[in-house]
């Protein structure tokens, strides 16, 4: 009676167009309304073999940035193209504080790649960390909420302490491609010399051209991890 009271009280809410996801047959477990679900544009064969994006040709094996960039993570996959229904539900995770979006977010990741993620024996699931007064001001770190939902599914332990944002930064989407690279220089750091994991996936809520991926592996590479791997809810389309 409880729960009945309390969903009646909160009901669950769509994270694409924040209607009543009805408590019906067929319904209790969904995440997200079926309408919206066919909206979604879910990454699909064929996608890039380094990170995931989306592609258009079945010629290609790499998207455009993946052909001219060398990046310092070993793979990459996406659940979703950005596109305007998710980015929508996106902003509202990250700036509204619906931080109840992560358990959608972080199932369907484990229900597309959790059979991939699993067997790339990663050790760890690390989010991509906020500077300090960014995580202060909002309370949260998205990345950080979408590891747990992950980890939940997948067994795999989160480790959010290991990975250190030490420098604020700007907002990645005014930037171009060098100015990226540029902006997170010396951005991260570990909080321990010495890391004792040799495989991990680092997760974050949106990918672009992989720069934040790539100064994150760097930083890892260089404290002993062997193997990074990464994955984002979001890929847009980079430059």
């Amino acid at each position: 009676m409880g729960l009945n009271i309390i969903g009646m009280l909160y009901p669950k809410r769509c994270p694409v167009c924040e209607n009543i996801i009805p408590d019906t047959p067929g319904h209790q477990n969904r995440l997200v309304c079926m309408p919206c679900n066919t909206k979604l544009s879910y990454i699909v064969a064929p996608k890039c073999m380094k990170c995931g994006k989306q592609l258009y040709s079945g010629n290609d094996e790499f998207c455009a940035d993946c052909k001219r960039i060398k990046h310092e993570f070993t793979r990459g996959v996406g659940v979703f193209s950005y596109n305007k229904s998710i980015k929508d539900a996106m902003y509202r995770f990250k700036y509204s504080n619906k931080r109840d979006y992560a358990q959608f977010f972080g199932n369907v990741l484990a229900k597309r790649y959790g059979y991939l993620i699993r067997r790339w024996n990663v050790e760890a699931v690390i989010p991509i960390p906020l500077y300090r007064t960014k995580y202060l001001k909002r309370g949260y770190n998205q990345a950080e909420l979408i590891a747990e939902e992950l980890s939940k599914q997948t067994g795999i332990a989160v480790d959010r302490n290991i990975l250190i944002r030490c420098r604020k930064t700007r907002a990645m989407k005014e930037l171009n491609d060098e100015e990226r690279v540029k902006n997170l220089q010396n951005a991260f750091k570990l909080s321990e010399n010495i890391v004792k994991y040799k495989k991990v996936l680092l997760v974050d809520d949106i990918y672009t051209t992989g720069a934040t991926m790539d100064a994150c592996a760097g930083v890892l590479k260089a404290g002993g991890v062997r193997e990074v791997y990464c994955a984002g809810i979001c890929i847009g389309n980079g430059f």
